[in-house]
C-alpha cells in the first residue's frame, strides 16, 4: 500500500492504540461495530449495555479473541447514578477514558418497543438518545480536561434535516435534530481540549432492516440511495474510527452523514 515520505500505509493512520474507547449501546448494531473496530485499530474497548449481557460478552469474546483488551460494563445511560458508577468503573479497570461514542439509543422500531404507545415511545428516545447523551457528555468534561485531551462522538440520524414522512420517524427526527444541536454547542464549550462530532447514519443492516421492514418497504428504501444498497455497521464505524483518531484532529462540532448519498 502507498506510503508517503517514509509514512505508515495509510491504513495504519487511524491507529487509537492503548487509547480507550467507550462505546454505549454496544452489544449489537452499529455500537458493536465500532466497538470491533476501535478494537482492531488498538483501542482498550468497554462494551456498555443495558441488558443484553450475553450479547456483549460475545463482543468482548470475539475482541479478546483477536489479542485486544475489552470490558462489558451495565449501565443506563439515561440514570446519572448509572453514568457516574459506569465511569468509575472504567477509570479502575482502564485508568483513563480517552473516546467515548455516544450511541445507545432506545428500540422502538422491533421488539416490545414497536408496540407501545406513541407518547411512550417518545419518552423513551427522550429519555435515552437525547438525555442519556447529554448526561453521559456532562460527566466526561472533567475527566477529559484533567487529562487534557478527549473525543466524544455522538450517534444522530441523517434524516433528522432533511425529514421523513410517518409518526415513528418524526419522533427520531425532533430527538436526533436536538442532539445535534447539543452537540455543535457542547463542541464549542469543550474546545480546545475535547473534540466533539457527530455521526449520522442513513438507512443500515441493522435490526429493523432484517426484521421490521417488509421486502417491498426495503426495496423501496434502497432505490433511493443513490450508492444503491443499505450501509453497514462496518461503514458506520469506520467514520467514527477516523473522528477518533488523530487524523481528525482539526474536526470538531461537525455532523458526517454516512447514508451513501441519501441527502
Amino acid at each position: 500500500m502507498r506510503t508517503d515520505r517514509g509514512q505508515a500505509p495509510y491504513k495504519n493512520m487511524h491507529r487509537l492504540e492503548n487509547k480507550t474507547a467507550v462505546i454505549t449501546g454496544a452489544s449489537s448494531g452499529i455500537g458493536r461495530g465500532i466497538a470491533l473496530a476501535c478494537a482492531r485499530e488498538g483501542a482498550h474497548v468497554v462494551v456498555n449495555y443495558y441488558r443484553s449481557r450475553a450479547r456483549a460478552e460475545d463482543v468482548v469474546g470475539e475482541i479478546t479473541a483477536q489479542g485486544g483488551r475489552a470490558l462489558a460494563v451495565q449501565a443506563d445511560v439515561s440514570n446519572r447514578d448509572d453514568v457516574a458508577r459506569m465511569i468509575r468503573e472504567v477509570q479502575d479497570h482502564l485508568g483513563r477514558i480517552d473516546i467515548w461514542v455516544n450511541n445507545a439509543g432506545a428500540d422502538i422500531l422491533t421488539g416490545p418497543g414497536a408496540a407501545l404507545p406513541d407518547e411512550e415511545k417518545l419518552q423513551r428516545l427522550l429519555d435515552i438518545d437525547l438525555k442519556g447523551t447529554i448526561l453521559c457528555c456532562w460527566a466526561l468534561v472533567p475527566i477529559m480536561q484533567a487529562q487534557g485531551q478527549g473525543v466524544i462522538i455522538n450517534v444522530s440520524w441523517d434524516l433528522a434535516l432533511h425529514g421523513f414522512h410517518g409518526r415513528n420517524p418524526e419522533m427520531f427526527a425532533a430527538v436526533k435534530a436536538g442532539l445535534l444541536g447539543f452537540s455543535r454547542s457542547f463542541a464549542k464549550t469543550c474546545a480546545p481540549h475535547i473534540r466533539v462530532n457527530v455521526v449520522a447514519p442513513g438507512w443500515i443492516q441493522t435490526a429493523f432492516a432484517d426484521e421490521g421492514m417488509d421486502k417491498d418497504y426495503y426495496t423501496a428504501r434502497k432505490r433511493e440511495i443513490p450508492l444503491g444498497r443499505f450501509g453497514t455497521p462496518a461503514d458506520v464505524a469506520e467514520v467514527a474510527v477516523f473522528l477518533a483518531s488523530d487524523a481528525a484532529s482539526y474536526i470538531t462540532g461537525e455532523m458526517i452523514k454516512v447514508n451513501g448519498g441519501l441527502s
